[in-house]
């Protein structure tokens, strides 16, 4: 995942504005920028991820498909080996 771009200033500005200290608005960027961290999936991250989810998805469907026709073959030739057994 990416990091976010945080203005740390930018959201004390805010806080201040809003009331709190500047002890205080410091405090709170710092604490959201640490918790939001490297935490964040950006929209970016999401896309990536669906693509190859849905790549994994259609090798799962392949190797399935592979594996149902390997399986027919084998029932098919069971019965007509069992078929030629019955009547030579």
């Amino acid at each position: 995942m990416s990091a976010v771009a945080f203005d740390t200033l930018k959201f004390v500005e805010k806080l201040e504005a809003g009331g709190f200290s500047h002890a205080q608005a410091k405090a709170a960027a710092q604490a959201f920028a640490d918790a939001t961290s490297e935490q964040i999936a950006t929209k970016g991250d999401l896309t990536q991820a669906k693509l190859e989810l849905e790549a994994r998805i259609e090798g799962a469907k392949a190797d399935i498909l592979k594996w149902m026709f390997g399986q027919t073959l084998i029932i098919l030739g069971a019965v007509f080996a069992m078929a030629r057994m019955i009547h030579p």
